[in-house]
């Protein structure tokens, strides 16, 4: 009698359809819970707006004569 060899790991025919449409399922559902979730985060509440104040800052005159040194 003949022995019937496989290969060990290599998943049949059947077997591989399955994995590829599952792979295919969850590529899918990942997708479209991105696409929710981007909607989600644009409908929301819009961000306070800034201001920005600028304002010029004047050093006070020194003396003539005077000096901070040694």
């Amino acid at each position: 009698m003949k022995e019937r060899r496989t290969l060990a790991g290599r998943p049949t025919r059947r077997g591989s359809w399955a994995l590829r449409l599952l792979a295919l399922g969850a590529i899918l559902v990942v997708f479209i819970l991105g696409i929710a979730i981007g909607q989600a985060l644009d409908d929301g509440p819009p961000s306070p707006a800034t201001e920005t104040y600028i304002r010029t800052l004047t050093t006070p005159n020194v003396e003539s004569g005077t000096s901070t040194g040694p």
